[in-house]
């Protein structure tokens, strides 16, 4: 016999399990169903583990250049299996607090694949399709995230063509790696294996990297990765991919050009799609389209009116945070609480390569597109006093603002730790704080926070430490 619930959660990942505890936090009776790992992709084999390693190989880089801050590192190497190792035990920390988390607000977790029988019945199968449980529920959440998008040619087979979960758990570190994609994955992971000693191709479709980032962001990050010495292809793209001995040879193509490269193992990393097939929607009729399920986007139900979608199945932008928001909001609104919708066009992006990117709102160039007559305002690290003495001058703070009413229109950061400044410009832009209001709210001296300020004293020409403005007597 089925067991009843209030609200079934489908998918533990970074939406799924926070709108099953705020469900229960509001006095729903909630179960949850993962057929992996509590936590999702984000906590496992996602955006935590994947941090371990990129701090592993800062942790390798600062050793590196330890003689530029008068300290004397002799006998230092990478273990690059022990690296692997800690990501891993990071990865498993968080997903057991995960647990933890569930048995503390009473939440019934259910192992297994959650597909839909009815509309308001779902079954639980395990990996051989065999029925383990069924539950029946007034409201259905689907959380069931996304997975790597294959290109039609380049398959990914797990040896010679891998995605971004065996990349971050390959048993023996690559000497040469070709990655296809030069969005946040793949420059992320890009820095991990260069600063830990393999030889790195990346190959983008668009002109430059990271390119849904504003166009000085892409450039920036290729000038700084070609300095660091790797192998940047932009406006290019892998026409094939062929066994060769022990590892790869990918046949890469610049405009007419073709080109043979030798690799070890390719990373695919050209974005993700939802995880859709096999769960039920077409015959409940769940309406979905490209890997995304359809929802209003204040409330997240679906053509079905009692099932709603958040997170990465319900398509862009697909970030955790966004997941989370979703899951909240949607949760909260089932309650019948009153429920502030989320503005799509204020979720900050953030990409934890070296240096960083952070960015929230329009680009440069869409605020143009959008009709608006802009004052941009850019900020160097080069001109920072914290960020000369930390030693990482490369990067800048640009800001968009609408010169007619002075909206802020966008915010976008490259550098070190910009992750942790995009913050600001989040908050402010949802409380429709102009420029003159950062300007005259103080910032401290010396942090790299300032450099926000500084890049808004420069859109408005008041700015003081670039030399850039006119004088006035």
């Amino acid at each position: 016999m089925a067991k009843e619930f209030d609200i079934c959660v489908i998918g533990s990942g970074p939406g799924g399990y926070v709108a099953a505890i705020r469900a229960s936090q509001l006095g729903f009776n909630t179960a949850i169903v993962e057929k992996r790992h509590l936590g999702g992709v984000c906590l496992n084999i996602g955006c935590i583990p994947t941090k371990a390693l990129l701090r592993s190989a800062e942790v390798y880089e600062n050793i590196e250049h330890a003689g530029n801050y008068g300290v004397e590192v002799k006998d230092y190497s990478a273990d690059f299996g022990g690296i692997i190792d800690r990501s891993r035990n990071v990865a498993n920390k968080m997903s057991k607090g995960v647990q933890f988390l569930m048995k503390a607000n009473k939440i019934e977790v259910f192992e297994g694949k959650g597909v839909f029988e009815s509309q308001d019945q779902i079954k639980v199968v395990d990996e051989d399709d065999e029925t383990r449980e069924q539950i029946k529920a007034d409201k259905f959440i689907i959380a069931t995230g996304a997975r790597p998008r294959e290109l039609p040619n380049i398959p990914i087979d797990g040896e010679l063509v891998i995605d971004s979960e065996k990349a971050m758990k390959l048993e023996e570190q690559p000497e040469k790696l070709v990655i296809i994609g030069a969005g946040a994955i793949g420059v992320e992971f890009a820095y991990f294996y260069h600063t830990l000693g393999t030889e790195v191709t990346i190959v983008e479709l668009e002109d430059s990297l990271v390119p849904v980032e504003d166009k000085d962001i892409g450039k920036e990050l290729g000038k700084i990765y070609k300095k660091k010495g790797m192998d940047i292809r932009t406006g290019s793209t892998v026409e094939a991919v062929e066994e060769k001995g022990d590892g790869v040879e990918v046949t890469i193509k610049s405009g007419d050009k073709e080109e043979k490269v030798e690799a070890d193992v390719v990373l695919s990393a050209v974005g993700v799609t939802g995880n859709v097939e096999g769960i039920g929607l077409d015959e409940i009729g769940v309406k979905y389209e490209k890997g995304a399920i359809g929802v209003d986007k204040e409330t997240y139900q679906t053509s079905v009116e009692n099932i709603y979608a958040i997170g990465d199945v319900a398509g862009p932008p697909w970030l955790a945070h966004k997941a989370t928001h979703e899951g909240i909001l949607c949760v909260e609104n089932l309650a019948g609480e009153e429920v502030h919708p989320m503005n799509y066009n204020n979720i900050p992006g953030c990409t934890y390569c070296e240096p960083q990117i952070a960015s929230v709102g329009y680009t440069e160039e869409q605020a143009k597109e959008e009709g608006y007559d802009v004052l941009v305002g850019k900020f160097p690290f080069s001109a920072s006093g914290k960020a000369t003495a930390y030693g990482h001058e490369e990067g800048f703070v640009k800001v968009v603002f609408d010169e007619k009413y002075g909206e802020w229109l966008g915010c976008h950061m490259i550098g070190a730790n910009v992750t942790e400044l995009i913050a600001e410009a989040v908050v402010a832009r949802d409380l429709e704080t102009t420029g003159h209001e950062i300007i005259h709210g103080v910032h401290p001296h010396p942090t790299l926070s300032e450099s926000v300020m500084e890049a808004v004293a420069e859109a408005y020409k008041v700015g003081v430490h670039l030399g850039t403005q006119p004088s006035r007597k």
